[in-house]
């Protein structure tokens, strides 16, 4: 009698599992909320999941904080951005990224950024700029037992 198995084990079928699973998922393809450097949860939506969904994540976040909180963490402030044409943007707009534009002797807009330098072909350079959450509010706290948006609540009438 042998002690090793006479048929060799199973292989695993599909692709070999990633070591990165993390960065493989954030740089699939665009994803919402994530850049090239942060991965951003609406809190509202995140308040929002289901229970096991966030008793989930909780955890993870627990666990993630005990690991890293003896990191010096900056306060991260996290502004709600579209991007933009450089020549659709207004004045307000394009202080906002750090451009100015000027008519040059020809008669011609002229972009450039902070320090002077000339950006080229303005008409597909593109940036990042200040816009209203597109995140409707309706999302916030989906889990909770509210009414339809319309209906009144009723209240029990309060005897006393």
């Amino acid at each position: 009698m042998s002690m090793y198995p006479q048929e060799p084990l199973p292989r695993h079928v599909g692709p070999p599992t990633s070591s990165t699973p993390i960065r493989d998922f954030l740089s699939a393809g665009p994803r919402p909320g994530v850049s090239e450097g942060y991965a951003v949860l609406p809190r509202g939506l995140a308040e929002g999941m289901p229970l096991p969904w966030q008793q989930a994540m909780a955890h993870l976040l627990h666990e993630f904080h005990q690991v890293y909180a003896h990191l010096n963490w900056p306060e991260y402030r996290v502004v709600p951005s579209r991007r933009e044409r450089l020549v659709d943007l207004d004045e307000d707009q394009l202080a906002e990224v750090g451009c100015i534009v000027e008519i040059d002797i020809d008669g011609e807009l002229v972009y450039r950024e902070r320090n002077g330098k000339r950006i080229e072909d303005p008409e597909r350079h593109e940036v990042l700029v200040s816009c209203l959450d597109p995140i409707p509010s309706q999302h916030l706290n989906a889990n909770q037992d509210t009414p339809p948006r319309g209906f009144p609540v009723q209240h029990a009438p309060h005897w006393g």
